[in-house]
């Protein structure tokens, strides 16, 4: 029985900090265990300028401990007023790795997004032309659309035509949740398409949220689907297929907010989840293939060096314990709870 595990140090391909007392509360968290991660830009304001994105990064790494080595990689918040030139100079800074799509109303903050493609349509082309990727939050937000159902309806009636009016974009699509964005991810031949999967959605399914009591805690968005499409990304996550990659969409909010009438999308994993993955990958007889996952195919999608720096799991006899939150200026932040005990230790 293996009980031992040595990777590269894993990267996080899709990262929420927020801003102020919550990025200085939870940055840590993440910088502990990975050693680089995309940041979303969904602030409020947005992050939506090369300017824009200088500065969170400054107020980023003045936030992380001077005993951890972590390095945010900035995206841009793609509006209709997004200037494609200020796009590609960002690029060429080094600055920016990628831009962000979010429909507009689709999820936390993206009051902002794009409602009408035709007016993006040169920044796409710019994009594509530098080589630099799209990350999509891919649902429609249309209010006959049922909310299980957006991410599918996205693929046929916004990703796939975008793409085939922009064929040289490259992209990700975001924190898939569905049979049906495993199976057009799997089904692309351009190298230009892959998929970011979450901690979450490779453990809970809807009745998580629902059976027995509403959960906040495991409300997120996209939101958590079927048992068949849970199994589905569990299956491409563990089959080693390098389009597929980690991407925590690692999102605090308050206790407060989450527990609101009303309350907040978002999961907070950053965590506990290498011990999570460990578990999941062990549990499906491909402990192996989380290296790729967790460190070897974001790089290659996003074009950069696999960190030379090491990470080893250790499983233990014992449970490993994590804390029920964590305490930050802005107020607490629930830690994901994945309904198991986990056994992989990450070694400091």
């Amino acid at each position: 029985m293996t009980d031992t595990l040595t990777i590269p140090r894993p990267d996080d391909w899709h990262l929420h900090l927020r801003d102020g007392a919550m990025l200085e509360g939870v940055v840590a968290h993440t910088a502990a265990h990975f050693a680089r991660a995309i940041i979303m830009p969904n602030l409020v304001p947005p992050v939506v300028t090369g300017a824009d994105a200088a500065a969170y990064r400054g107020r980023i790494m003045a936030a992380i401990p001077a005993s951890m080595t972590f390095e945010p990689l900035m995206t841009l918040y793609l509006t209709e007023a997004t200037e494609a030139d200020d796009v590609a100079q960002a690029h060429a800074a080094g600055l920016v790795k990628a831009v962000k799509l979010y429909p507009a109303g689709a999820t936390t903050n993206s009051q902002s997004g794009v409602s009408n493609f035709d007016n993006v349509q040169g920044v796409l082309e710019r994009m594509a032309e530098i080589g630099l990727p799209l990350c999509v939050h891919g649902e429609v937000t249309d209010a006959d659309i049922d909310i299980f159902d957006r991410e599918a309806v996205f693929i046929d009636r916004v990703l796939d035509p975008l793409r085939k009016r922009v064929p040289g974009l490259r992209v990700i699509m975001e924190h898939v949740t569905t049979a049906d964005a495993v199976a057009y991810v799997q089904a692309d031949t351009s190298g230009n398409l892959a998929a970011t999967i979450t901690t979450h959605h490779l453990i809970i399914n809807r009745n998580h949220i629902l059976a027995g009591g509403i959960r906040p805690h495991y409300y997120c968005l996209p939101v958590a689907k079927r048992e068949k499409h849970r199994l589905a990304l569990r299956s491409a996550a563990c089959a080693g297929d390098e389009r597929f990659f980690l991407g925590t969409d690692s999102a605090p909010h308050t206790d407060a907010a989450k527990l609101l009438p009303c309350g907040c999308a978002g999961i907070f994993t950053a965590p506990n989840t290498m011990s999570c993955l460990a578990h999941v990958f062990e549990e499906d007889g491909a402990l192996a293939a989380l290296e790729g996952f967790a460190s070897r195919h974001g790089p290659a999608f996003y074009r950069l060096p696999v960190n030379t720096a090491m990470m080893t799991l250790t499983k233990q006899s014992d449970p490993v314990l994590y804390p029920e939150f964590v305490e930050t200026g802005a107020g607490n932040v629930t830690v994901f709870d994945p309904g198991f005990d986990v056994f992989w230790r990450v070694e400091a």
